[in-house]
Order: structure tokens, then sequence, then C-alpha cells
């Protein structure tokens, strides 16, 4: 009887497993797409409002990088170890837009078409775990309009969500992610959505992490974040609108 030996076939390479704000739920696609073409290696995220993502890392999911948006976020989960302090890197700042839910019987051009009347719902993230949330409401306070609209106000668990609010009619404007409006149909009348000033918020810095909890591990996060802000992973997170 011939002893041929039992041959195993080598276990398929860890899938990078990324947890990214929901603001990048249409950019990252792109860069995940440029990820596997750089390094071979196959990459999966998980979106999601990002401080609820870091209540997870901090709870041992095992994430190999967090792309968060909000700088405060990314140091919680440094400080609770899920994360590594030294592979810590900006990679883009956000930027808020004002849009017209679908069938909305008026198109916001500006914070203060807010309180018009025919403007029943307007959808923001969660300012309690979701950064664009937060600064959604600090716009509407420095606008001057907080105390008119907030009994209109629905919130979503995540920027897409509140997104949703709006795409589905379930809320008549939204205040969102410029990089989820980019991708938007225009209105008959030309464009859904407005830039909201800068100045009426803090500053969106948006950051990214390699994590100690991963499968495929902190060196493969570590390759993430270098080709997130190699010059082809900027380019196409400037042309979703982030700076």
């Amino acid at each position: 009887m011939g002893g041929g030996g039992c041959h195993k076939e080598p276990a398929p390479a860890e899938r990078v497993k990324v947890a990214a704000a929901a603001d990048l739920a249409f950019a990252f696609p792109d860069v995940g797409a440029l990820y596997e073409k750089t390094t071979g290696e196959r990459v999966v995220f998980s979106f999601g409002s990002t401080g609820l993502l870091e209540r997870q890392l901090a709870e041992g999911a095992p994430f190999d990088a967090f792309a968060a948006a909000s700088a405060s976020f990314a140091d919680d989960a440094v400080k609770s170890g899920a994360c590594l302090a030294d592979s810590k890197a900006s990679y883009a700042t956000g930027r808020l837009v004002v849009l017209a839910g679908n069938g909305a019987a008026t198109i916001p051009t500006r914070l203060a078409d807010l309180v018009d009347p025919r403007i029943a719902k307007i959808a923001i993230a969660n300012p309690e775990h979701a950064p664009y949330g937060r600064a959604a409401r600090q716009a509407l306070e420095r606008a001057g309009i907080w105390g008119q609209v907030s009994s209109k106000i629905v919130y979503g668990e995540n920027v897409q969500q509140a997104l949703e609010f709006a795409q589905s009619g379930n809320a008549d404007a939204a205040i969102v992610a410029l990089s989820l409006a980019t991708v938007l149909p225009a209105a008959d009348g030309g464009a859904r959505w407005t830039a909201i000033p800068a100045d009426l918020h803090d500053r969106i810095d948006q950051v990214l992490v390699a994590c100690s909890h991963g499968r495929a591990g902190p060196d493969a996060g570590r390759r993430f974040i270098a080709v997130v802000n190699s010059d082809a992973g900027r380019s196409i997170l400037r042309r979703y609108g982030f700076l």
C-alpha cells in the first residue's frame, strides 16, 4: 500500500477588517479596491458612527484599523488599548452640507431656510456618538436657529442613516457629510444640497489608527493607513469632497 501523506492546504490569509466612520461609506469601497490592487490583500469594512465603533473596539472587536471621523474617538481607542498610538495619522477634514429630502416642498440653500414651516423634519446623526451629528448641532446653534428647529430634529444612528431618512422622504431636510452628498443625483431644479460654512462648526479632523485585536494584525492596519494617505488614496478622498 502506498503511504501517501495528507496534504494540507495553506490557510487563506485573513481579510483586513476596518472599522470606518459612516461618512466613508461611498469613498472607502474605492479606497479598498486600491488597497487590494496595491497589496494583494482583501479588505472588508464595517461602517457606523465613530463613537459606537470605538465602543466595539474597546470591548475587543477584531478590527485591524479604525478610520474615525473624530480625533477624540481615535484617542479613546488608543487609551483603551484597542489601537496603537504610534500609528495615528490624519487622513481628511470633513465638510457638512444641508440637503433637501426626496419629495420635499422646498430645497434649503442655507441653514436659516430650515425654519420654514414647510420643513417639518430635519435629520442629523446622533450628536452623542456621531461627530457629524455633533457638528450639525453646532452649526444650527451658531447660526442662531437651534431653538427654532430643535423640535423638528430626527436622529439617525449615524450620518449615513440621516441621509437615508432624507432619501426615503422621512425627513424634509438633512445635515450630512459632503462625502455622502457628492454622489446624489441632482434635483429637477439643480443641486439638492449646499455646503455649510466651515466656521459654523468645529473642524471635523478625521484620524486613522492601526488596532491591536485584529486577526490580520497591526501591520496590516498600518499598510491600510499608508494606502489611504498615498497620493492615489488622497486623490480618491478629494473626489468625494474631503479636504
